[in-house]
């Protein structure tokens, strides 16, 4: 069972997370940051859910010093303060998601379970879609019958499309990401890649990429 730790000074609300989340994780406590580092010294966690307003040490300086030592365990960020500044600020300083309160359970899980698989696609380096494999040690996707070499460029547009199946990435947000907020290229480059990842992809039937006219790309699993 994974482990997650609820940062939250307001003793209502930990009963309650922890009540709503128990039967899918192993849920610890802890009502301030300082705390929090305490039973990490002590005990491992898959996930955090932290408030920002604690006292002692409130959610920004517990993720300040837990991203200051090295530890990278997702992190999402609970509190009532929607607005776009502590947004930036805790995204600045490394959280993963935010949600607001009151809190919705059923989206908190939502978010629980889409970060943990990131984090899982990132601690295995591969991302696994029925019998396709597609793995960052050896640069290529590898399938039932088939097997393709990828660079660089064309496996970091797949795994990034793959690890977030359904959701459309704009032409611009790809471009940044895969290629750099300094690149030359052009949104064309997007189109020959995509291309490109098709070709050497061809009798997958895993997923396809889909253009979204307009807007960009996206990949859709297929029932197999």
């Amino acid at each position: 069972m994974l482990t997650i730790l609820l940062v939250e000074d307001e003793k209502p609300i930990r009963v309650l997370t922890r009540a709503r989340l128990r039967d899918q994780y192993e849920v610890l406590e802890a009502a301030d940051g300082e705390a929090a580092l305490e039973i990490l010294e002590h005990r491992h966690a898959d996930l955090l859910i932290v408030d920002i307003m604690m006292p002692r040490m409130d959610g920004y300086e517990f993720v300040r010093a837990l991203r200051e030592s090295g530890d990278n365990t997702p992190v999402i960020m609970l509190t009532a303060m929607n607005t776009f500044d502590h947004k930036k600020k805790g995204f600045a300083l490394g959280i993963d998601d935010y949600l607001t309160k009151p809190i919705n359970y059923e989206e908190l899980n939502w978010h629980i379970e889409a970060i943990l698989r990131r984090s899982r696609i990132r601690s295995e380096k591969e991302i696994r879609i029925g019998s396709l494999v597609l793995s960052e040690e050896s640069m290529s996707a590898v399938w039932d019958g088939g097997r393709a070499e990828l660079t660089e460029k064309e496996f970091g547009l797949l795994h990034k499309l793959l690890s977030y199946p359904g959701t459309i990435f704009t032409k611009q947000q790809l471009m940044d990401e895969i290629w750099g907020y300094d690149s030359e290229s052009d949104y064309n480059t997007i189109k020959t890649y995509v291309n490109r990842l098709r070709n050497k992809l061809e009798g997958c039937d895993a997923f396809e990429i889909i253009a979204c006219r307009g807007v960009g790309y996206k990949a859709v699993l297929r029932e197999n």
